[in-house]
């Protein structure tokens, strides 16, 4: 299976192509989109995509692994972010790829063990991880490597995270509890 991670920017975009055949894991290739900020969305959509589009041809992966949606506090921000991960969830769909998103805090506990881990000891994890030497990469490259590790690895015990919900009993009012209630507000019982 061939695992594309990435960590969408409407300027820079970080990716990983990962191949997983049995428990192993070969680092195919990783980097940054970098579309020109001076350039309107549009444009940089047309870069991002374009670029992305060439490896998806030459790789043909089967999973989309992405950084999850987190709130942002620029709504203008948060649109722009949207349109990018629209324009790649697109993009791959149309190539029949599967989909899954992970929020930063679970890829963060899956590589280093710490949901609240620096993105340099997340880098540092995943360098160590997937052996590969440790470079002067740009965060987002590194982040998507991050990302495709996670999606590779789902009996990592990080996965219950994602799942998992905190599930609440309540007890049900009886009889007697109905009748004192309705009382107590005025009312009468026949």
């Amino acid at each position: 299976m061939v695992i594309l991670g990435i960590d969408p920017g409407s300027i820079t975009t970080g990716y990983a192509f990962l191949k997983k055949t049995g428990n192993q894991i070969q680092v195919l290739e990783y980097g940054t989109f970098h579309a020109n900020a001076s350039k309107n969305l549009e444009d940089r959509l047309v870069h991002i995509v374009s670029e992305l589009e060439e490896r998806l041809d030459h790789y043909h992966p089967d999973a989309l692994a992405m950084e999850g949606v987190f709130f942002a506090k620029n709504v203008k921000s948060a649109l722009v972010l949207g349109h990018i991960r629209g324009a790649i969830l697109v993009a791959c769909h149309r190539r029949g790829m599967t989909y899954d998103e992970y929020p930063p805090r679970v890829v963060k506990q899956a590589v280093t063990g710490d949901g609240a881990a620096s993105k340099e000891h997340v880098a540092n994890m995943v360098f160590a991880r997937l052996g590969i030497a440790s470079s002067e990469l740009p965060l987002d490259a590194t982040d998507a490597l991050a990302i495709a590790w996670t999606h590779a690895n789902p009996a990592s015990p990080v996965q219950s995270l994602v799942t998992k919900k905190k599930t609440t009993t309540k007890k049900k009012a009886t009889v007697q509890q109905w009748k004192d209630l309705i009382e107590k507000m005025g009312g009468t019982i026949q």
